[in-house]
């Protein structure tokens, strides 16, 4: 018999898309896709069942349908539906117990693959440049979903402990784009003017969709000779943009705010409900993130078919023109940056003269 693969989180847009391509593996013969709402998409041959996995019914699932690799995708910062942050919270966290409790006591599981981020490195100024998979970080999240990819992990590593028999693998994502991207960062840069915080200009990773459900498919299977998918990954894009690279190449023009105001701005967006425009977005859009891949490619085996430019370049296309052409902006942008670069020339050489002349 082929593997028995569970999925949760299969309402939304990702779980839904990895349900639909996991079914295509030859060695897969069953597919149980679990959620606690209706999805709104078609899951093909799959399972689906009805269940929040805060409740001790999935161990029946699991025993049920003889489970033996679970993919955890319902670790989210996005509420389902008018779920609000509270249920969020205890979905991610109770959520992740439960369901880490059930697998525990399963005698079928094999693997586990847990959905994470790159946010559990925070956004803070004394942050190193680039984080690897063993890098602490400087301050750890105080909230959100950062916070609750943190505690998530922790559980995970506990598992890993009681559970040495099973595979575990944690993929931490950076920021996920592309044109069915429906997280709170598509959202931000959605927006026809972008508000950010003066004087900054974060570096920022992207990877693309269709790379998290390779890597995804990847990481729930059998390791490629010479591989091995059981660990803590980070998973991004080659290279990095700015976010004033970012404005110019979606047309779309920045207005930089005192750090105060921005945040003023991002809770009058959450409570209009025009974006989920968090504190710990705010900190990425100040200080950027940005983390090494080579874990990925050397132990994982996986190169992603798109760098961040690329993924970029597709999540832009999706959303159509800004209110500017994009190279119109550009080169706005670089002449108001060779008028100050001017200035402060003529101000340097100005002061040179009259300390001379003193």
């Amino acid at each position: 018999m082929g593997k028995v693969v569970l999925v949760t989180g299969a309402a939304r847009q990702l779980g839904s898309r990895f349900v639909r391509r996991v079914q295509r593996d030859p060695g897969v013969d069953r597919v149980i896709a679990v959620d606690v709402a209706e999805p709104d998409r078609r899951l093909g041959s799959a399972v689906f069942v009805r269940a929040d996995i805060r409740q001790p019914s999935i161990g029946r699932i699991l025993a049920e349908h003889a489970v033996d690799t679970v993919v955890h995708l319902a670790v989210t910062g996005s509420p389902l539906g008018s779920s609000g942050r509270t249920s969020v919270k205890e979905a991610n966290v109770i959520g992740t117990m439960q369901l880490l409790g059930a697998c525990q006591k399963s005698p079928t599981v094999r693997r586990l693959v847990v959905k994470s981020s790159t946010s559990v490195y925070g956004a803070a100024s004394r942050d190193p440049a680039v984080f690897t998979e063993t890098t602490q970080p400087k301050s750890l999240p105080g909230g959100g979903f950062p916070k609750d990819a943190s505690e998530v992990e922790g559980y995970v590593r506990g598992f890993a402990r009681r559970r040495p028999d099973v595979a575990v693998c944690v993929l931490r994502f950076a920021n996920i784009l592309g044109p069915r991207a429906d997280s709170p960062l598509a959202e931000y840069f959605s927006m026809p003017v972008l508000p950010t915080v003066l004087g900054y200009d974060p570096r920022l990773q992207f990877v693309h969709e269709d790379d998290v459900l390779d890597v995804l498919s990847l990481a729930a299977g059998e390791p490629r000779r010479g591989t091995l998918n059981s660990g803590t990954f980070n998973i991004a894009g080659d290279g990095v943009l700015t976010l004033a690279q970012c404005s110019r190449r979606l047309g779309r023009p920045t207005v930089p705010l005192l750090l105060p105001a921005v945040r003023w701005v991002g809770s009058a967006l959450r409570v209009v409900g025009a974006t989920d425009f968090s504190p710990e977005q705010i900190r990425l859009l100040t200080h950027g993130r940005v983390v090494q891949t080579a874990q990925m490619r050397d132990v994982l085996g996986f190169t992603p078919a798109y760098t961040t430019a690329e993924t970029f370049a597709d999540f832009a296309a999706s959303r159509g023109g800004g209110l500017l052409p994009p190279a119109a902006l550009a080169r706005t942008v670089d002449r108001v940056a060779g008028m100050l670069d001017v200035d402060a020339s003529h101000g340097d050489s100005q002061r040179a003269g009259e300390g001379a002349h003193r």
